[in-house]
């Protein structure tokens, strides 16, 4: 069974060691004790929004990026398959809309795939 809580710790450990970063370092930034952080990063803790929040901007991650890889190892664990891309509806209505430019930037900006 996935447990959520164990899900976002492992994202948080993982963005933290590819920093190089330690656990005093995160915690001192994001102003949450060292062992709470730790206990979040083991699953053990259930943290809050705010918490998510204080700990993503200590690592310079969007709280987005963090909960989209949470998402998708849970899919994962799951049995789902994960698109790689943008649907292509949503491409087709961007394309439609009355900004083209706008709406061809959005595709290829901000709505491109992640990683």
């Amino acid at each position: 069974m996935v447990v959520l809580r164990r899900e976002i710790g492992d994202v948080l450990r993982d963005a933290r060691q590819r920093q190089g970063r330690t656990l005093r370092e995160v915690s001192s930034a994001a102003r949450v004790s060292l062992g709470y952080l730790s206990e979040v990063e083991r699953g053990q803790k259930e943290a809050s929004s705010e918490l998510l929040g204080s700990i993503c901007g200590a690592l310079d991650v969007p709280l987005s990026l963090v909960l989209r890889e949470v998402s998708d190892r849970i899919a994962v664990a799951e049995g789902l398959s994960i698109p790689d891309t943008v649907p292509a509806e949503l491409t087709a209505s961007l394309r439609r809309s009355p900004d083209s430019g706008l709406a061809r930037a959005r595709v290829r900006g901000v709505l491109a795939p992640v990683g």
